[in-house]
């Protein structure tokens, strides 16, 4: 069998599962039931698939999805007595949330490391110890961000099926019949998700930063930072692609250990009934892909 590359999204009391060319959204009701929403992906042209620039668009892609899968998984897992966020909506709360994740995650750490600077000559002196800071600040922002989330249940329920959806995929990974009882045993962990990215990222952008001029002002440096996050995004990206193939090369293996850690603060182990969702949401996209191959052969 061809096994096609699966990737997933945790959602409100659900799992988002995308292939190729379908993605599919399966969330479990407020009445228990689960509820699917199936979707065409349309195929990229081939200039958009070239290595890093394939990367800053599967990105785009991933946040449009995203917003729509949370979106509808919103809308359903809602109680009748509940207002139901539009589309217009979520969208509106995914920008805001962009911005503010710009401004904690790339404004405040160029501005602490700033002020550092001001304190320690060496840092201001150094280019890549100025960055090397900036990018530690960085990266204690994100765990601490995820520490504070995870005091709120909604978001440690939505952790759970990212387990699942982890299980899930590994399950088919495995090439085996897609049970709860399969899917249980495996790993929450996956070498391939968007908590490894964003790290890898963070990492890389250390080292991309260095080579902004250290004369530049502090507006600069942070509109460049900006303007160079799709390159990061890019190569991060390639990266992943590269480390899940070779996941069992030594190297590979302890350069990926950093963002397996980092999972175990983003995924915590699901229930059986959240498993059922993912697979649910993973056979549908699988059927869907199945069906789009055999009509390229018609």
């Amino acid at each position: 069998m061809n096994m096609k590359n699966i990737g997933g999204q945790a959602v409100i009391e659900g799992v988002m599962m995308r292939a190729p060319r379908a993605w599919t959204v399966a969330v479990r009701s407020p009445g228990k039931e689960i509820l699917l929403q199936k979707n065409d992906l349309a195929e990229l042209p081939k200039i958009l698939k070239k290595p890093v620039l394939r990367g800053f668009v599967a990105l785009v892609q991933a946040l449009v999805i995203g917003i729509k899968a949370l979106s509808f998984s919103a809308e359903k897992a809602a109680s009748d007595e509940e207002e139901k966020p539009s589309s217009f909506s979520m969208g509106i709360a995914v920008l805001i949330s962009f911005v503010v994740g710009l401004g904690i995650f790339l404004f405040l750490p160029l501005y602490c490391t700033k002020l550092m600077g001001k304190a320690f000559e060496s840092i201001n002196g150094n280019q890549m110890l100025f960055n090397l800071v900036d990018g530690i600040i960085r990266i204690i922002f994100f765990i601490v961000y995820i520490l504070l989330i995870n005091t709120s249940r909604d978001i440690r329920r939505v952790f759970q099926y990212h387990g699942a959806e982890h299980k899930a995929v590994h399950a088919y990974e495995a090439g085996v019949e897609l049970t709860p009882e399969n899917v249980k045993g495996y790993s929450i962990l996956h070498p391939r998700c968007g908590t490894s990215f964003l790290l890898i990222v963070m990492i890389l952008s250390i080292l991309v930063f260095s080579f902004i001029p250290k004369e530049w002002s502090f507006v600069w440096k942070f509109l460049s930072r900006i303007f160079l996050m799709p390159l990061i995004a890019g190569v991060s990206y390639e990266f992943i692609k590269l480390s899940s193939k070779k996941i069992n090369h030594p190297v590979i293996r302890v350069m990926t250990m950093p963002g397996l850690w980092l999972q175990r603060l983003t995924t915590r182990v699901p229930s059986q009934d959240q498993i059922e969702v993912a697979i649910e949401a993973l056979k549908a996209v699988l059927l869907m892909e199945s069906c789009n191959a055999e009509a390229d052969n018609v």
